[in-house]
């Protein structure tokens, strides 16, 4: 089997014809992206290494976040912001590897945190009694799985399953989903399997789960005679919504084009088509990210009302 490394790829790629204010529009957009993103992510940061009672067991997941989510911005969209404001990957071989590399290993993060996220959020308030069991300790555990399960995936590629290299107009790096072979095709398989695929519908079954729990919860309650959240639980359906919709916005170009590519391995994907998926990604840690951070309080509600139900005092 013929191996294709991440140098020869990139060296024998061929120039891409982009206007130049093409790519002034994008560095401005990744400018633009990447100062609310790093902003966003060091406040949260901040404040909570501040107050440090504030890191509670869902807390130190979203702090978690908020540091592969500032990586992101530091190693991916800074960066392609300076590069596409220079119309190349003026940086060389070795630092298209170490950004491909970056972007892959904490965009994983990310996601399989916002799984763990919502894993935790389902215990809390459909199992009740697992949901007292939640600790800093239990989540620094859950943390440990991620981000150890992520190095796996994007190690890989620097070990010959796959490779990194520049991709649509040549101001990125990620994974060489155009490298046509077969070595590339099986990992491209089992990434979007155990990289999307599983999160995506944890992610889905724990939140819809979430939403049946709640509603079920506020029935109990007007029957008891009590108040309920109807307000608030209308509120965190549309965000939990927005949330799921917006992650596969974002997430769904990627996967797209990795699966056509397996499909078809003729096909041609036009330099422009093959950027946007990087830049969605970008925009996704930015505003993608409001909504599970904010969530928890609206849960508080019926999640409280649904514990003194267990406990009364």
């Amino acid at each position: 089997m013929e191996i294709i490394t991440t140098t020869d790829m990139a060296m024998t790629v061929q120039p891409t014809i982009f206007p130049r204010v093409g790519y002034s529009i994008l560095s401005y957009l990744m400018f633009i992206n990447t100062l609310f993103s790093v902003f966003n992510n060091l406040l949260v940061i901040a404040v909570m290494l501040k107050n440090l009672h504030f890191l509670n067991a869902m807390n130190v997941i979203i702090l978690s976040l908020a540091v592969s989510d500032l990586m992101i911005a530091t190693c991916g969209s800074a960066i392609v912001t300076i590069t596409n404001y220079q119309g190349s990957f003026f940086l060389g071989d070795a630092f298209c590897v170490f950004q491909g590399f970056a972007v892959n290993y904490f965009g994983l993060v990310s996601l399989c945190t916002l799984t763990l996220l919502a894993y935790e959020r389902y215990n809390v308030v459909c199992k009740p009694m697992a949901g007292f069991k939640l600790n800093v300790c239990r989540s620094c555990q859950g943390l440990l799985f991620v981000w150890l399960y992520c190095l796996f995936w994007a190690v890989a590629p620097l070990l010959g399953w796959s490779s990194y290299g520049p991709e649509g107009v040549q101001t990125s790096c990620s994974l060489g989903w155009e490298v046509r072979s077969w070595s590339n095709y099986s990992y491209l398989i089992f990434y979007t399997l155990m990289c999307f695929i599983l999160p995506s519908a944890v992610i889905v079954y724990c939140y819809s789960n979430v939403l049946v729990s709640m509603r079920k919860i506020n029935k109990s309650i007007e029957l008891q005679g009590g108040k309920n959240c109807l307000e608030d639980n209308e509120h965190m359906v549309r965000m939990v919504l927005a949330m799921i919709i917006t992650f596969f916005i974002c997430w769904l170009p990627y996967t797209a084009i990795s699966v056509v590519v397996v499909v078809d391995p003729e096909i041609y994907i036009p330099p422009l088509v093959a950027t946007m998926p990087i830049v969605y990604l970008f925009l996704f840690m930015v505003y993608g990210r409001y909504v599970p951070r904010n969530t928890g309080g609206i849960m508080m509600c019926s999640t409280q009302r649904s514990q003194s139900r267990i406990n009364p005092v």
